[in-house]
């Protein structure tokens, strides 16, 4: 804040203190003219007040907070920019961007400040690590089905991906349903972990230019039809005839890059699963403006012990039985 406000804060809070002290002084003292245990001469429906002085217990504990308030003024931050002589700070404030927050993490150590966020991720890294690690050690096939990495995983789960996907993993328009398993980047273990790792972006461009309003609507009726729905067969046969744009993302079948190993991440379009919406109006609206989706890496803010319980446990989303052995 600006050194304006700062000062009103702190000259407003400490005057706001002194006023309270010099009230509680005053009432101490015997200025209605008349002894102790006498009446003021106030009455009220046949009740006298006495000139009696204030509790000591109450006088006392006045003045003892009073104390505290002004020695956790001095300590912690309160008065105005004023950051208090014990430096700390519930979080490094300000911060847009991880490579911010760890540079604001590396400062505040090297300054001698008490940051209590980092204090606390530090000391549950001490706690927690070695159980992490414990668990990291072991194959994710097997994390999936042992209950307790299940447990762990799923904390993990709607603290970081529940927000998009759903509690219950089952995803919304424009994030996808993991329970499914349709994958549109692979859904192995080892294409899920490099999924959570370094995450992913999608682009699909808008295709109005290239197509005009007639040919949206033919390649709408064609992509509808490669998921077994009704159509116009006419614009349909002329929006095959156009798909060999589309083909190299999504396959000249429209299965999508999982099955063509392609690496663009392009979704299914023979399975019915849509993830903006399969209706005609959805599809034109895709086709027309397109789909630009991204979904974050977690290698920094998770760590790769972290990612590797979140493996299993997202792969055990889609896959409740354990594979047969061979």
């Amino acid at each position: 804040m600006s050194s304006f406000w700062s000062a009103w804060i702190i000259i407003f809070t400490l005057v706001t203190l002194v006023i309270c002290f010099v009230l509680l002084t005053w009432n101490l003292k015997n200025y209605v003219g008349v002894s102790e245990d006498e009446t003021t001469g106030h009455e009220h429906d046949g009740i006298s007040e006495l000139n009696n002085p204030l509790p000591k217990w109450w006088t006392y504990m006045f003045y003892a907070t009073l104390a505290w308030g002004l020695l956790y003024l001095a300590a912690y931050p309160g008065l105005g920019n004023y950051q208090g002589f014990l430096k700390w700070t519930s979080s490094n404030q300000g911060i847009l961007s991880l490579e911010e927050s760890e540079q604001a993490v590396i400062a505040a150590r090297e300054a001698g400040l008490n940051v209590q966020l980092d204090r606390e991720m530090t000391r549950a890294d001490e706690v927690y690590g070695p159980v992490f690690r414990q668990f990291a050690e072991r194959d994710v096939l097997d994390l999936a089905y042992d209950e307790d990495a299940l447990r762990i995983g799923q904390r993990l789960f709607l603290q970081n991906c529940a927000q998009c996907h759903g509690s219950d993993a089952r995803g919304q328009r424009g994030f996808p349903n993991l329970t499914n398993n349709d994958w549109q980047w692979g859904g192995t273990p080892d294409k899920i972990r490099e999924t959570l790792l370094y995450g992913r972006k999608a682009a699909m461009p808008g295709f109005k230019d290239a197509l005009g309003e007639q040919g949206v609507r033919e390649m709408t009726a064609y992509v509808l039809s490669l998921s077994g729905r009704t159509v116009n067969q006419r614009d349909a046969e002329a929006g095959k005839a156009q798909f060999g744009m589309c083909a190299a993302c999504h396959g000249i079948d429209g299965k999508g890059s999982v099955a063509h190993n392609l690496p663009f991440g392009a979704p299914n379009l023979t399975n019915n699963i849509w993830l903006y919406g399969g209706s005609a109006a959805d599809i034109t609206e895709t086709l027309v403006q397109g789909r630009f989706g991204e979904m974050p890496a977690f290698r920094h803010t998770l760590g790769e012990d972290k990612v590797h319980i979140l493996t299993a446990y997202v792969y055990r989303l889609s896959n409740p039985e354990p594979p047969k052995q061979n």
